[in-house]
Order: C-alpha cells, then structure tokens, then sequence
C-alpha cells in the first residue's frame, strides 16, 4: 500500500489524497515537471498495474491512464513542457508529446540510460533522440530520429560503424562514443580505456581514464579549447564504487568559484588531498588549521603532514554529502576529513574553509551533514549518525560559534532533510521514525524569526579571493561582497556578491603544456617523447598554413592579457613543401610524349581498380599522376600513348598494401599429443594485402612459411609448448607467442560468472590472464596445482574454460590416472554446483564461479570412445540438473516424513543424488505440509531408475 500527502504551506498542514489517485493504487516513483512545476506525474507500482497519474494543478487532482507497457525511467525535455522519454523494463523507448497521455513505440532494443535529447542550439530538431540501440544485425549503433519519425526508415546513424556497448554519452557540445577507430566530422571521441567525463563545460573537456594497469585509481586528462586533444592533468586520483555500483571519482570542482578542484591521489599506497586554484596545472597540499576545537596548537608539517578531506557527493538527495559547496556562497567550503599523513575512515571531523581553500578550521570533532541557509549567511548542521538525535546546530558567523536548538522532544531517527533549492531558503523539513519500525515523522524547521532583520550596507565586507597570496587566480583579480560573519539579517533576492573583476597580466601560471608537451623540472614545456611536432602538419598542403605550437597553451577560461600570452600564443606557418608521392610510368625510351614532331598526343591511363583516365594535348608532368587506392591487393597499371606519328605503351605491377599493425595468435588452451591441432593467425586489419607468415615451435630454429594465416600442426611432446608467428607486410614484421598444453587426455568444462564481473572486464590479455589465475587459485584448494588450467576468453559477456589436466601421464598409469582425473572433476564440479567458488575482485566486490553448462566434457584422449564411468558421471550430472530445476520450482522445506522416503529410495539409486534432493526439500518446505515435495521426490527417484534400466547392467553396477 501507499499513501500521498500534500502540503501547501511548507509543511505545516498536510492533506491525504489517496482518495485523489484511488485507494487501491499503490504509488512507486514521483516526478515534477522541471519546466513547468505545476505539472505532476505519479507512476503506479508495476507489480500491481501499470498505469500514471497525470496531474496540472501542483498535485490537488489527478488523471489516471493505463499503459500496455512498465516504465523504468523518464526523461522530460529540457524545453518542450510535453515532451516525455520512457524507458520500459522491457528495453524499448517510447515518447509522448502529450505529458504522458499517449505513447509512441520510437525503438524495441535500447541500451539503459542511453538516450538522451536533442541540444538545444545545436541539433536542428528540437524533437531529435540520440539513443545507444542494437539492431537487426546484432550490433550496437548510435542512432538518431525525431520523436513523430522513428520508424526504421527514418533513424539514421551519424556514425556508420557498430560501438561497443554502453558507450553513448551526449553532453552539452560532445558525442562521446567507444569504438577503436574512426572518422570525425562532429566531435565525436573514441576511447578503449573505462573512461568517464567529469565536466564539458566552457569548451573543455575533463575526463577520467583508468588504465589497463589501474585498479582503483584513474588518470585526470583536460582538452583544449576545442575539446579534441587531451593533456594530462594529475595521475592516480581514487575512485570508487557506489551503492549502485557506478564509478565516483574523487574529483571535487568548487562551485562559485571557476578553477578551483579538489582531488585525492594515491601516492605509494597512501591518498593525499591535493587542491588546484587554475584547472589542474598546479596542485598542492592542503594546509592543517593552525588550531584545533579546544584552541591546541596542531602539529602538522607540510608536506609530511596535511588536511585530508572526503569528496564524494552524497547518492542521497536528501543528505549534504562529505563536502559542500555553493554557487551562491562562494569561497565557503564544508567537509569532512582529517589530519595526518594520509586520508582517514575512521577519526573524522569536519572542516571549513571562509577563503576558497586557502585556510581551514575544525567546527565538529564528528561527522555532520551541514546545509548553507539564506546565501550561505547560516549554516545548520545535524549529526550523520545512526543514533536517534533530537538537536540541530546553527552558525552566523561561518561556523565559528554554534547554538543548539531541539528540533524535537522524542529522538528521532533521522532518515534526510528536505531543503527547498531557493535563494532565500530559511525553511527545512526533517524527516524520520521515533523507532526502527515506526511511521514515518516529519518535522518543519522554520529559521526565519532567527534572522532578525534585512541586511544593510553596514552588514557586509569585501574579501579578496587569492591562492596562497597570489591576488589573480584564473587571470583575474576578483574582490566579493559577502556578509559579516555574524550578522544575523538576511539579504534579499537581488544581492551581488562580486565587487571587481579585473583581469591580470600573463604570467607562467597562466599557461599549461600543449598538447604532446610535457613540464620539467626547469618549468619548460618540451615535447614528449613519442611526440614529434611536426607531425602537426602532416595534413597540411602547398600554399596553405597552419598553427604551430610553441609548447604552451593558456589554461581555458583563464582571463589574463598581455604578458606573457604573445610568446606563448601558437604562430601561423606556411606548410612546408613535401616530396612529390604517387605512380610513375615511363616508356621503353622514358617518356610519355612521341620522340619527334609537334604532333597532338592522348594518353590513357587504366589503373587496374576499374578507374581509367584519359588526357588530350598531354605534356609532360614534373609531379606526376596521382590517384589513390581504396583497397589493397595487386593492380595492373597501363599507360598508353598515341599520336599521328604512333603509340606507345607501359605496364607497372603496383603492390598496394595497408600497414599491418596487429596480430592475434589463435590456438587451443590444451591440445592432444600426436593429433592435429589448428592454428590461426588474426591480422588487423583484415584487408591487409599479401602477407608472408613464420611459424615457430618449440625450440626450432627453422620456422615453418606459409602465405595462409592458418596451419596445422602435430605436438609429440607432452608439456608446454611455445608457438611463435612472425607476419611480415612490406617492411614490416610484427608477432604474437602463445604457449599450449600439451597432454594425453583431460576434461575440460565452459564456465560463466556472476553479472557483476562484466562491469570490471576492460577486454585486454593481462587482465584476462590475470582473472585466470585467480579462478585457478580459488579451485585448486586440495588439488595439484598443475592439474587445473583455466582460460578466460575475450569478449563479454565474461566466459573462461576449465581444463582439468592429468597429474602425471605415464602410459603404465593410464587407468589409474583417469580415475583419478574423474574424481579431481567430480570436486570441482560439486563445488562449482553449490557456487562454493567465488573470489573477491576488489573490496566489495564478491564473483561467483558457475559452469556454463550442467554436462562435463567427456575424457579428451586420442581414442574414439569414452569410459563407462565418465558416462555414469554424465547422468548424474542430469540428475542434478533436474534437482537444480526443483530447486527454483519449490523454493520451501519437506516434511520430517521424507528422509524416510529418501533412504528407502537410495537403495534403488544412487545415495548422493538422493540426498541432494533430500537437501532441496529440507530447505525449501511448501507451504501445503510438504506432501508435494516428498511426491516430487519419489518421481524423480523412479524416473531416475528407469533410465537407469536402460544401460548395460554392467554399467548399471
């Protein structure tokens, strides 16, 4: 059930509508238009019905429509007042131009929380969807339609090629998509690496990337102007995961004040909070407050020693999170932290800053949850604590002194505060239970009769914002207006808080390092070593210019003139003339053009690729023809001349090729000895013309050549061996080694994971590698470590192979050792079966091990037939398919009755399945006494013996 209130007096008086939206209906999700406040929407709860309740009168009444779909999720227009984007549960996007009325089905395989509208200004359509979606190929796109014209026809990929998945993000001016490679006539990005934008505005772009080699840590990279070319802006900064499992970075951009981050590093396992004054160039250390509460000097040296403080924003709305700051309260900064050699969990307090970061005070020895009042000109401060609570602190003097008021008579639990966003905000609602299971209680706090009076000129101050002393910060000198530290008055809504704004001279602060350019110890910006400058000009042509950098570019948005900013500004250069490139054919005698006369000549010219030219009045061409292959392969030039006098001809076989510039070695984890096994070689890109490969095994010093990417080949060696390809392409010659196991027979079985692991898998060997032997390690527990072999496969979602391996292959123990293989494989497989296998990938992330499939691999050996046992394995392992399936079925516990039942079974069928079904029914009981499941069992119990009637009684015994 449900119940809706509604209050219209900031929550003095409430009045119950149930029976506005029908008393029956149970709510789930509550949604206000941003664009227009009166307009309501209430989705009902999709177990139940699926419908909405619209309403236009700020919730008083309600329209009730049923849907023929179950919403998940909504995104209103950030113009259009009518204009919805469902999501359903199914998958599929539909729109409404109606508030919610009517629905139009726009696509059937969309991927969550990919889709977004149109951006004002700068898409055509006000009414266009970017959306990730697969199609009927299978793959993942990124499409585009209008919400009145989504039918197949009418959707249309800005981008030709599949992305990967969950990969479209559409922000302010940016497309960002993942795939490995592409064209760019928009700003379009492409990455391989977890990376996540922090910010796009102003026309730059902050993104955190997380290395293949990172686990918990991400690199911070800022663009240019142009948001295209990204230079490094701080290493190792800590992330981590939150209650949803999404990725928080411990980035925090302070609001009212541009340029201005907090960021915390990991540093040889220790993290630090670093804070910068102008987008990254500089960061340093925050300074401890020079006191504590009690008025103690505090012992703290730089850079030993520092203030360390929490950045994450709270995933509750209705929390103040671990810092806070804001736009109308600038250089005023709440956190919590510590003090110490690194960042604390455990001995937190909170922190203020009243200058931008400059200097810090302690005003709790404890964690608070602290809200900003009235423009900052209060602050009110709860205890974030599990504990019931009665009080509320308030400061008007940035939280040098505080007075405490009871906010309630009974402890109350707090759950959150509900605090309007508004300028003037002096009204708070507090909510929670008096008990763990309790109704829920809300109390209204309302500060206005604290604020005694209107401010007047005699209330405020200037204060200059300043880093460390240095009056111009982003290339601007700033003074604000703000309120005296206790002044107990409020502001009205047309306060201004800056006074001056004038920009400063340019100096080196005011200029980072270009893109391929890197900082030394001497301040110099010089280029990186995989960097050459003049590559920038690669594409330039004869008779154009273009910008060369001089190894600086000045920080965006930064405000500075003169100075330093016309040496540091890029120069317009004249490109540099290049090498004539292309096809040159020349006749027996070297020319084109008859020997003798005066006489008109034409000359055609066939390139082999289907496009023939043809000239009249040819004269010789210093550069020569140019004509470019779309693909490559082997082409046939012709030149044929002819005049009055006669003809002439000349023929050049022309090698086209496309740089090879990576090769994959396909082979078998395990192989059998003195069988054939294939080898594969995979070259990227496909298309890559005549290659010669060299094939390596073992220690040979002679390889095998082959002009095919694959080949066959026979181990007579038990063991590992080492295979070596060698793909050579003009003068290029790439490889790739893998190593496999070589053995007499094994058994091998296909195993998934838990959904979770997917999340992590960034797709590269070292991590697969990785990932391998930690399975390994989590199953070999009281088997042979050379006995188990796992391979993790690439791609998602996540799947590996589990090969179990004979502990010694010796041809007199061959008996021997494939019972004791079988029984290593009946181990692991149990363990497999009850998810006994899980290992921890990082903290708070827990996998589990499943098979992918309930039948084991039969004993892979050079013979053609199988062992009676590994056949006897086999329908076990359906009958514990078919008990796993009563699992999921009849999820309650048997009667005491059944273990009877059971034991006189098992003298009919095997003991262990028996048992397990016994098992199934002693921890799932139905509700009806049991009678069912002891009835299921003995089913299953006959039907497993009649199929047992139809082996070989030998085999049955």
């Amino acid at each position: 059930e449900s119940s809706l209130w509604r209050s219209t007096d900031y929550g003095t008086t409430y009045e119950k509508l149930n029976d506005k939206v029908g008393l029956k209906t149970v709510l789930s999700y509550f949604y206000v238009c941003p664009t227009n406040k009166r307009k309501i929407m209430l989705l009902s709860d999709p177990d139940i019905e699926s419908s909405i309740l619209i309403s236009s009168d700020e919730g008083a009444t309600y329209q009730k429509y049923r849907l023929n779909f179950y919403i998940q999720s909504l995104l209103f227009h950030p113009k259009q007042e009518e204009w919805i984007l469902a999501y359903s549960l199914d998958q599929k996007l539909y729109s409404s131009t109606d508030f919610g009325r009517k629905w139009q089905l726009m696509h059937e395989r969309v991927t969550p929380s990919r889709f977004y509208w149109s951006v004002m200004g700068l898409d055509k359509e006000p009414d266009l969807v970017h959306m990730e979606a697969r199609t009927a190929d299978g793959h993942t796109h990124y499409l585009t339609c209008r919400i009145q014209e989504c039918s197949e026809t009418k959707r249309s990929g800005p981008f030709s090629r599949s992305i990967d998945i969950n990969s479209l993000v559409v922000q302010d001016e940016y497309i960002f998509i993942q795939k490995y490679r592409g064209p760019s006539n928009r700003s379009f990005f492409f990455f391989e690496q977890d990376m996540h934008i922090i910010s796009t505005a102003e026309n730059q772009v902050f993104a955190a990337v997380q290395e293949w080699n990172q686990n918990d840590t991400y690199n911070l990279y800022v663009s240019d102007t142009r948001g295209v070319y990204f230079t490094l802006a701080l290493e190792n900064v800590k992330s981590s995961r939150g209650l949803e499992g999404n990725v928080m970075i411990d980035l925090y951009e302070v609001a009212g004040i541009k340029g201005i981050f907090l960021a915390n590093k990991k540093i040889d396992d220790q993290v630090k909070t670093f804070i910068t004054y102008n987008k990254g160039r500089d960061w340093r250390l925050l300074k401890a407050p020079d006191t504590n509460l009690r008025g103690d000097p505090v012992v703290c040296q730089l850079p030993f020693c520092s203030l360390h403080l929490h950045l994450q924003l709270s995933e509750n709305p209705y929390t103040s999170g671990s810092i806070s700051s804001k736009e109308t309260a600038p250089g005023l900064m709440v956190a919590a932290g510590n003090i110490g050699s690194e960042l604390s969990y455990t001995d937190v307090g909170m922190f203020i800053s009243s200058d931008g970061g400059n200097s810090w005070r302690q005003i709790f020895e404890e964690e608070y949850n602290v809200w900003f009042l009235d423009w900052g000109g209060a602050l009110v401060a709860l205890k974030h604590t599990s504990m019931p609570i009665r009080h509320l602190w308030v400061s008007f003097d940035e939280g040098r002194s505080w007075s405490k008021y009871s906010f309630t008579s009974t402890p109350l639990f707090v759950d959150g505060s509900l605090v309007d966003p508004g300028i003037e905000t002096q009204i708070m609602t507090i909510f929670g239970h008096f008990s763990l299971r309790s109704e829920w209680q809300l109390v209204k706090v309302d500060y206005k009769p604290i604020f005694s009076r209107r401010c007047n000129k005699d209330d405020y101050q200037t204060w200059h914002l300043h880093n460390q002393g240095e009056p111009c910060v982003m290339g601007e000198r700033k003074i604000y207006k703000k309120r005296k530290p206790g002044s107990q008055c409020s502001v009205g809504r047309d306060y201004s808080q800056t006074v001056v704004s004038e920009p400063c001279v340019c100096g080196q602060g005011d200029f980072e390092c270009d893109y391929g350019y890197e900082r030394h110890n001497n301040n110099q910006c010089i280029p990186s070593f995989w960097f050459s400058p003049s590559s920038l000009s690669k594409d330039c042509s004869i008779g154009q210019s273009y910008l060369n950098s001089t190894g600086y570019r000045r920080i965006v948005s930064n405000n500075c003139t003169d100075g330093l900013r016309e040496k540091y500004k890029a120069r317009m250069e004249k490109c540099p003339g290049k090498a004539p490139r292309g096809l040159h054919i020349l006749t027996s005698d070297g020319k084109l053009v008859t020997e003798q006369g005066h006489n008109r000549t034409n000359i055609q010219l066939d390139f082999g690729d289907g496009i023939t030219v043809s000239y009249a009045n040819f004269s010789p061409v210093e550069d020569g023809i140019r004509h470019v292959y779309k693909s490559a392969g082997i082409f046939q030039v012709t030149a044929y001349a002819e005049n009055s006098l006669g003809s002439d001809t000349a023929v050049l076989f022309l090698h086209v090729v496309c740089p090879v510039e990576h090769v994959h070695l396909s082979v078998p984890f395990v192989a059998i000895r003195n069988k054939d096994v294939n080898i594969t070689a995979v070259v990227w890109p496909s298309q890559a013309g005549t290659l010669t490969y060299f094939w390596w095994f073992g220690n040979s010093t002679k390889p095998l050549i082959t002009l095919e990417s694959s080949i066959s080949y026979i181990f007579n060696e038990e063991g590992m061996n080492t295979v070596t390809v060698q793909v050579a392409a003009g003068n290029t010659l790439i490889q790739d080694t893998k190593e496999i196991a070589v053995h007499e027979y094994f058994q091998s079985q296909l195993l998934s994971f838990s959904p979770n692991l997917d999340y992590h898998n960034p797709d590269i060997p070292e991590w697969r590698q990785d990932i391998g032997k930690v399975i390994r390690r989590a199953l070999v527990t009281g088997i042979p470590d050379e006995q188990i072999l796992v391979a993790v496969f690439p791609g998602l979602p996540t799947s590996a192979e589990l090969f179990v391996l004979p502990h010694k292959n010796t041809t007199e123990r061959r008996k021997s050792s494939e019972a004791d293989l079988e029984q290593v494989v009946e181990i692991l497989f149990n363990a497999l079966n009850q998810n006994l296998v899980q290992f921890e990938l990082k903290p708070g992330v827990e996998v589990i091990v499943y098979v992918t499939q309930l039948t084991l691999a039969p004993l892979v050996d050079s013979s053609t037939g199988h062992s009676s046992s590994a056949m006897l394995m086999l329908l076990s392992v359906v009958f514990v398919g078919l008990a796993v399936f009563l699992i999921y079925k009849f999820k309650r516990n048997p009667p005491p009755a059944l273990t009877h039942q059971c034991s006189e079974n098992s003298r009919r069928a095997q003991k262990s399945s028996c048992f397990l079904l016994q098992q199934i029914c002693l921890n799932h009981r139905p509700e009806n006494g049991g009678s069912l499941c002891a009835h299921l069992v003995k089913n299953m119990t006959d039907v497993f013996i009649q199929s047992m009637s139809i082996l070989p009684a030998a085999l049955v015994q």
